[in-house]
């Protein structure tokens, strides 16, 4: 049996928000993900600010092009006419994963936040690399992580074919 490919995973954090890349407002959810992200044992090179919109898709497709084993977005998940990034999401993976989104959706409503159910967060795989939406919130996006951190390794190696059999 093939072992978990855990210590050669990489991530990349991408921030969708126009006031950040614009320098009017601090991206205060991204770096916390990439710190957690490390803490679990990723290599992560770089959060990125993009604003929203395509640029979220240029970000999704660079990070595919580069490697980048996973790929967890924050923010444009609402319900603004600017929230896009689960359109752009869906323009770049090959196969989503529903199952994710209704996970987050079902956590944040378990932890009293009724704003859950107002995030339309996508998930899916494009080539050999897995992206998830979270919220823009700094808590949605923490507690999203912790949310996710059971089965990000089940599914970092489904995505790396790695045998599961047991």
């Amino acid at each position: 049996m093939v072992e978990s490919l855990a210590a050669a995973r990489t991530a990349r954090v991408v921030t969708a928000s126009t006031r950040a890349s614009a320098g009017v407002w601090q991206d205060t959810g991204g770096p916390p993900l990439a710190d957690a992200l490390r803490a679990m044992g990723y290599g992560v090179d770089h959060v990125v600010v993009v604003a929203d919109g395509d640029p979220v898709e240029a970000a999704l497709r660079e990070a595919v092009a580069d490697g980048v084993d996973l790929v967890l977005t924050t923010g444009g998940t609402g319900c603004s006419p600017t929230d896009l990034t689960p359109e752009m999401t869906r323009r770049v993976v090959d196969r989503e994963i529903p199952g994710i989104g209704e996970l987050l959706r079902a956590d944040g409503l378990r932890r009293g936040v009724t704003t859950a159910a107002l995030s339309r967060g996508t998930a899916g795989i494009a080539g050999a690399t897995a992206i998830v939406n979270l919220p823009g919130s700094p808590r949605g996006a923490s507690e999203g992580l912790e949310a996710l951190s059971g089965l990000l390794g089940h599914l970092m190696d489904q995505v790396a074919g790695v045998d599961h059999r047991r």
